[in-house]
C-alpha cells in the first residue's frame, strides 16, 4: 500500500520504520529539513520537506493516490486540517492524531464528520484502553476504541448458578439492544451463537448501552462481586482515560496527581472515582494510601523512569498487580525483570492502531484480539451490497459473525433481528478468521 506520514517526529518516524518493515510504500512529510534528510538517510522511505497543512506540499507528496494518510504532527490543528485535505485530494482513508480531548468530544461538536476524517486517534486514549484491557481481561473484547466509546461493555464471570446457566442464549429473552459478545470457557473463547448455553465458571461480555446492560446482571449473577481496587498515578490524560473507563465498571477508583488545577479538573469531570493530590512517585505516600492493599497500581506520570519506579515501590508496598507506560523502547527488556506485569507503549499502540487500517475494499478497520481467532472489524455499507437487500435476521451471515453495533452521522445503536442496514453507515463486527470471506462477502460491491 502506499501510505503518507505527515510529522516526521517520534511517532511519524516510528509508524513509517513499522509500514517499512511490512514492505509497504511510504512518504514521510516533516518541515524540519535536516529532519527530513535524516528519516531518508535512516528509512527506506521518500521524505518531503514542507508544512502538511499546505496543498503544494501535499501534492507534492503524492497524496491523491495515497490509501491512507497519516497527520501526526504535534499540532492538533494541523493534524486535522492536513488529514481533512488529504482526504479531499484522493486519499482513501485518512486519520489524524489529536491531544485535546475537545476534538473527540461528540457533546459539542463533530470534528470528524465536518471534517470528513476517518479517525481522530489519541495516543494517551489508546494506551488507557490498553491497560484497561489488561486489567478487565487480556483477551477481552474492548470496543471503546470503536463505536465511538458510546457502548459499555461489560465482561460478568458466572460464579454460581442462575436463571440464565444452562439455557440456551435465544431463549433467555434478553433486552432488544443487548448483545452476548463472547464467552470465555478455559482457554478457549469464541462468538456467541443462538444455541451457546452459559455454564458455571465461564466469563462472557456484555455489549450495550450502559442502562441496558446493567438491566441483565440480576440474570446472569446473583449476587455483585467485590469491587477491586485500582490506584492510578499521574492524572494527565491517559490516567484521566483510564479512571473514566473503569469507574462506570466494578471497580473502586483511585487517581492521584501533584497539580492542584489538575485534581480540580479531575474531581469535576470524573464522577465516581477518588481524586488525591499527592506525589505517587514517593513511597510514603503510596505507604499513606495503601497502596500495598490496591489489586492494580497503574502508573501513568508520563516519565518513564518515574512510573517504572513507582511500580516497583507499589510492588514492594503489596499491590497485586502493576502496569506502566514506558515510551522508550529500549526499555522494554527491563520493565519484565522488575516484576511489572504490563507495559504499555504509546508508540505501539498507535502503531497496531494503523495496521489495522491497511485493508481493501469495505473493510474500514480490523483489530486482533489477543489469545483467540477472534477479530473486530469495522465495516462500510455500500450502496448494492448484499447485506442491504435483508433485514438483519435474513442476511446469510456466518453463525461466527456477530453485528455488535450499528453507525451512522454520530449516532451508534445496537441493532436487532428486524433491523436493516442502509448505505452510509458502519457496523461494528465480530468475526472469527475462519468466517471473514464468508462475512466480508455480504458486504462487498463489484470488488469494493
Amino acid at each position: 500500500m502506499r501510505i503518507v506520514i505527515l510529522g516526521g517526529g517520534t511517532v511519524g518516524t516510528s509508524i513509517a520504520g513499522l509500514l517499512c518493515h511490512h514492505g509497504h510504500s511510504v512518504t514521510v512529510v516533516d518541515r524540519d529539513a535536516a529532519r527530513a534528510r535524516q528519516i531518508n538517510n535512516e528509512l527506506d522511505v521518500r521524505a518531503v520537506t514542507g508544512s502538511a497543512s499546505q496543498s503544494s506540499v501535499l501534492f507534492q507528496a503524492d497524496v491523491l493516490g495515497a490509501d491512507i494518510c497519516l497527520a501526526v504532527t504535534g499540532d492538533d490543528e494541523v493534524n486535522i486540517v492536513a488529514a481533512s485535505m488529504a482526504k479531499a485530494m484522493g486519499a482513501r482513508r485518512a486519520l489524524a492524531r489529536v491531544y485535546a480531548p475537545v476534538f473527540r468530544d461528540l457533546s459539542t461538536f463533530d470534528y470528524n464528520r465536518h471534517f470528513n476524517i476517518d479517525r481522530m486517534l489519541s495516543l494517551e486514549h489508546l494506551s488507557a484502553m490498553e491497560l484497561a484491557r489488561g486489567i478487565r481481561n487480556p483477551g477481552s473484547v474492548v470496543l471503546e476504541n470503536f463505536a465511538r466509546g458510546e457502548l459499555e461493555v461489560q465482561e460478568v464471570v458466572i460464579r454460581e448458578k442462575t436463571a440464565a446457566v444452562g439455557v440456551p442464549l435465544k431463549d433467555l429473552k434478553l433486552p432488544k439492544r443487548v448483545r452476548l459478545g463472547s464467552i470465555c470457557r478455559g482457554e478457549k473463547t469464541w462468538i456467541a451463537g443462538a444455541t451457546d448455553t452459559i455454564e458455571i465458571g465461564d466469563r462472557i461480555t456484555l455489549i450495550g448501552r450502559r442502562e441496558d446492560v446493567e438491566s441483565v446482571n440480576e440474570l446472569v449473577q446473583k449476587e455483585q462481586v467485590a469491587k477491586q481496587g485500582v490506584v492510578i498515578a499521574g492524572g494527565g490524560e491517559t490516567g484521566y482515560h483510564l479512571a473514566r473507563t473503569l469507574e462506570n465498571e466494578h471497580y473502586s477508583v483511585v487517581l492521584m496527581d501533584e497539580s492542584p488545577d489538575r485534581c480540580e479538573y479531575l474531581a469535576n469531570h470524573l464522577h465516581r472515582a477518588t481524586v488525591v493530590q499527592a506525589d505517587a512517585t514517593r513511597r510514603r505516600v503510596l505507604e499513606e494510601e495503601r497502596v500495598g492493599t490496591a489489586d492494580y497500581f497503574v502508573a501513568c506520570t508520563g516519565d518513564d523512569e518515574n512510573n517504572i519506579m513507582a511500580c516497583v515501590e507499589a510492588s514492594d508496598t503489596g499491590a497485586k498487580h502493576v502496569m506502566a507506560i514506558v515510551g522508550r523502547p529500549d526499555y522494554a527488556g527491563v520493565v519484565g525483570k522488575l516484576g511489572i506485569d504490563l507495559a504499555v507503549s504509546p508508540r505501539k499502540v498507535m502503531a497496531k492502531q494503523v495496521l489495522g487500517f491497511l485493508n481493501t475494499g469495505p473493510v474500514v478497520s480490523r483489530m486482533s484480539l489477543t489469545g483467540g481467532s477472534i477479530d473486530v472489524y469495522e465495516i462500510e455499507v455500500l450502496e448494492g451490497a448484499l447485506a442491504t437487500e435483508h433485514v438483519l435476521a435474513n442476511v446469510p451471515l456466518p453463525p461466527s459473525c456477530l453485528i455488535a453495533a450499528v453507525m451512522r452521522d454520530d449516532y451508534v445503536r445496537v441493532p436487532g433481528a428486524d433491523d436493516r442496514l442502509a448505505p452510509g453507515e458502519v457496523v461494528v463486527a465480530l468475526i472469527d478468521d475462519a468466517s471473514v470471506d464468508a462475512a466480508i462477502k455480504q458486504f462487498t460491491v463489484n470488488g469494493r
